[in-house]
């Protein structure tokens, strides 16, 4: 029992590295991305602490070269799904007895290890399997990952705090109980903060985790269960498997003992996930957490008004950073006639100057997607918007698969406000342009709240502020996190509480005290000082 009231240290957003050409922290990035290229790493499952193999080895590759092989993973069968849950299970009493500021401590050396001797493993593993290059690796895989891990413990105590009014005579307290059973983490490629996050804030409020990293971040996922165990994470709180996706669902959604779900990843797998939640509702022994940040179809509302460079600016970034892969990024934008023109010729101006290739190749803002399928995704509509007559490419429109699964900065203009780039999730760097006539200006903003099932993240671009004001309130429903005069794109832990609703996902809001209100179960307790001796109220006489 905890014999104080901890105050926690005071938490500060992770400063960016700059990574400016010939420093020191550039050196020292790029030597450690290029002595892990060359290793053979061995990447095993870890189930109640232990490293597990199997005899299935799955290679690993590159997306910016296919063909290097720098390792393996053992995938794993429904056997260690099943051990997986009894190693969470059997955790679970002394984790959830151990007193907050052990857990604290724990997820505060973890975030001061990821800052200091982790940084540029993480941030090496994020470029060599998820072909960030320095910057982004950066802002992902080191600070947001440091930021969820500290703002966290932050918002623990602010929510332990939180406490009723007491009345006379009496004591009123609330505890924050974990939930009963395990919980289950599945989490996406394109973000190493969100997938250390989403296992680790569950794990921070006392429960015990079953966690699915994609097949296509399995190297940082390694690095995070580095980290967690050198931080002191006891054995078996959270336990990282590789296995099939689909049959891991029904067997982990299926048993009596799930508690919660905290996911990242397409609106399809979730909703079939949600289904499967409720088919098996019966069999729980309380009603299940579902927590989902899943599919975005991100807007950029272009005003009259608007500064053309800026405009011009935040659509070259919003949309081409990490190739469009971002839950966030810029995929479509609806520019007024009379100012594209203007944007179209700044944007050409940038995206001549965009260097294409290896993250060990610091001045590549662009670098490769994350795989085959993806690629071909994305050359599909590419090669549909050349041939359409209601849609060309306009910038870029190149790709190569030769070496790497290399997609150029691609802008689709189209004439059709409902073509299939400018509604469809495409998780790639396609940007698709619809222009709009001035006065049409009313219209255009209900055409972009309506025209997409999703509502994650949207900008407007604008110096008129009763324009501002009238996107702001004509688009109140059309995102979760809105940006005036910036990409949507850049959420920082603390600052901008991220999440979407509609087709994007339950609005839970990772970064939040909001998020981890779903990670407990809350007890009231009452006491009494001097307790009543007759059962007559007054009224009686």
């Amino acid at each position: 029992m905890s014999k104080a009231i901890s105050k926690v240290p005071a938490v500060i957003n992770e400063p960016v590295k700059s990574y400016i050409p010939g420093s020191e922290e550039v050196k020292s990035l790029i030597a450690t991305y290029k002595k892990m290229w060359s290793e053979k790493t061995e990447i095993p499952m870890i189930i109640g602490g232990k490293e597990v193999k199997t005899d299935k080895k799955i290679k690993l590759s590159s997306p910016q070269d296919h063909q290097h092989d720098f390792g393996f993973y053992y995938e794993g069968n429904m056997s260690h799904v099943d051990n997986a849950i009894e190693a969470a299970l059997a955790a679970k009493t002394k984790w959830n007895a151990l007193e907050w500021e052990h857990r604290a401590s724990i997820f505060l050396k973890a975030a001061e290890l990821l800052a200091g001797p982790y940084r540029d493993v993480i941030n090496a593993a994020t470029m060599i399997g998820q072909s960030k290059n320095v910057h982004q690796a950066e802002i992902d895989a080191a600070c947001e990952f440091i930021d969820f891990l500290r703002f966290n413990v932050e918002f623990m105590t602010e929510m332990y705090a939180e406490q009723p009014v007491s009345d006379k005579g009496i004591w009123n307290r609330v505890e924050y109980r974990p939930l009963e059973g395990f919980c289950f983490a599945v989490t996406p490629f394109n973000f190493t903060a969100i997938s250390g996050n989403l296992p680790a804030c569950m794990a921070m409020m006392g429960n015990v985790v079953v966690w699915k990293p994609s097949d296509k971040q399995v190297y940082s996922a390694k690095v995070i269960m580095d980290v967690f165990k050198e931080a002191g994470l006891p054995d078996g709180v959270i336990n990282m498997i590789f296995t099939d996706g689909k049959e891991t669902a029904e067997k982990v959604l299926a048993h009596p003992d799930f508690a919660g779900l905290h996911f990242t990843g397409s609106t399809k797998v979730f909703q079939g996930m949600w289904k499967m939640i409720g088919d098996n509702i019966h069999n729980y022994k309380s009603y299940p957490r579902i927590v989902g940040e899943t599919g975005g179809k991100d807007f950029v509302m272009v005003h009259p008004s608007a500064n053309v460079e800026a405009v011009a600016t935040g659509l070259v970034r919003g949309a081409f950073e990490y190739q469009g892969q971002k839950c966030s990024a810029a995929s479509r934008a609806y520019i007024p006639k009379s100012l594209w023109n203007d944007v179209k010729a700044v944007m050409e101006a940038q995206m001549k100057t965009i260097k294409i290739g290896s993250p060990e190749d610091p001045s590549n803002f662009v670098n490769a997607v994350i795989d085959k399928n993806s690629f071909e995704k994305c050359k599909g509509y590419i090669d549909r918007a050349n041939a359409a007559n209601d849609a060309n490419v306009i910038i870029g429109g190149k790709y190569d698969d030769s070496k790497g699964w290399f997609v150029h900065p691609t802008v689709i203009e189209t004439i059709n406000p409902y073509y299939e780039s400018i509604v469809e999730e495409i998780f790639g760097p396609i940007l698709t342009v619809y222009v709009y006539e001035d006065e049409n200006w009313e219209d255009t903003l209900k055409l972009v709240d309506t025209s997409t099932q999703y509502s994650l993240t949207g900008s407007i671009f604008a110096q008129d502020r009763y324009a501002i004001d009238e996107a702001y309130k004509a688009l109140e429903n059309a995102s979760g996190n809105f940006y005036i005069n910036d990409k949507p794109t850049g959420a920082v832990v603390g600052q901008q509480p991220f999440g979407g609703s509609r087709a994007s996902g339950t609005n839970d809001k990772a970064g939040s005290k909001m998020n981890l209100t779903r990670w407990v179960s809350v007890r009231s307790i009452k006491e009494t000082f001097v307790s009543p001796k007759d059962y007559k109220y007054p009224y009686l006489g």
